[in-house]
């Protein structure tokens, strides 16, 4: 099974043509949950786990992988299901989320697969584990269910959103009279987002997806005489999104002559992955690992900064 992953590095390709890789897994049951493969380190059977005292249910321990300590996660248990009982029969697949690694306690592996991102859709409306989902799509007629693991991981350990005091400092003469859009499809993250960037006192304007953030602004241009950013100051946009994803949001933005000259950061949870060529190659201003309030209050000042001259 870890072979799967070796030829990871090649796939970089994909970037800027809207398409993704999925490694499929199940919890236990019949349904089938994917996860980007760029997020993936390693997949391998189950080792011998070390309880933790205090820990969160969902920790079933802690296990010693290539000198390395790792949290492993019950999935199906953070997403309020029951334990799995036999781990011993089990896989981990060890990712990379937010500048952490982690591994995901799984029932068993299925394979990667190569997606659309179009393909990809919104989740049904609804409750229970519905609530855990980002996306949505269907491969040989299956409906398989993109996780939304900003959420289980907040659940477990919540991040802090509060960016210092000093990050805000010479930030007076900003204009604030234009919105900051973010387009995000974890409601944890616009939420953290938010919350980071409210001190600026910046309308802000949320939205699920890259298809939402470009029809908002290609609207908003039209409402503009010259260019998006005299009612838009700038563009924080996440890689992974359903219907569109980040890189396919910042090269249609970057092609159109009235959103062009629109700053872009990128602000994503794919860390340590695409180098900064790859974030050049779609005209992205800037690229931030999720997530570090400060980092990003920082650098949106600092693109702000420029901007205004």
């Amino acid at each position: 099974m870890a072979g799967i992953l070796d030829t990871v590095n090649q796939r970089t390709q994909m970037v800027g043509q809207n398409r993704l890789e999925l490694l499929m897994f199940k919890l236990g049951g019949r349904q089938r949950f994917g996860i980007n493969v760029f997020k993936v380190r390693e997949v391998l059977q189950c080792p011998p786990l070390t309880a933790l005292p205090k820990r969160k249910s969902s920790i079933r321990g802690v296990a010693h992988i290539r000198g390395q300590t790792l949290s492993v996660i019950d999935l199906r248990q953070a997403m309020g299901g029951r334990p799995t009982e036999d781990v011993s029969n089990c896989f981990v697949i060890i990712t990379e989320y937010n500048r952490s690694v982690q591994g995901f306690l799984v029932h068993s592996v299925d394979r990667i697969v190569n997606c659309n991102w179009e393909d990809v859709q919104p989740p049904p409306k609804g409750a229970g584990r519905h609530s855990y989902l980002t996306a949505v799509t269907e491969v040989d007629g299956d409906m398989v269910e993109l996780l939304d693991v900003e959420k289980i991981l907040d659940e477990i350990s919540p991040a802090n959103a509060m960016a210092s005091a000093s990050t805000f400092e010479g930030t007076e003469s900003l204009q604030r009279n234009r919105l900051l859009l973010v387009a995000d499809d974890s409601s944890v993250a616009r939420a953290q987002i938010k919350r980071a960037l409210e001190p600026l006192g910046i309308p802000i304007e949320l939205v699920k997806d890259g298809r939402e953030g470009l029809n908002f602004l290609k609207d908003m241009a039209e409402r503009c005489q010259k260019s998006v950013t005299e009612m838009v100051c700038l563009l924080i946009s996440d890689v992974e999104m359903p219907e569109m994803d980040g890189y396919t949001l910042t090269a249609e933005v970057k092609a159109d002559p009235k959103l062009k000259d629109l700053q872009v950061i990128l602000h994503t949870s794919l860390s340590g992955v695409f180098n900064q060529a790859m974030v050049q190659k779609v005209g992205a201003n800037k690229f931030i690992a999720k997530f570090n309030p400060d980092e990003l209050a920082n650098a949106v000042k600092e693109c702000l900064m420029i901007e205004a001259g």
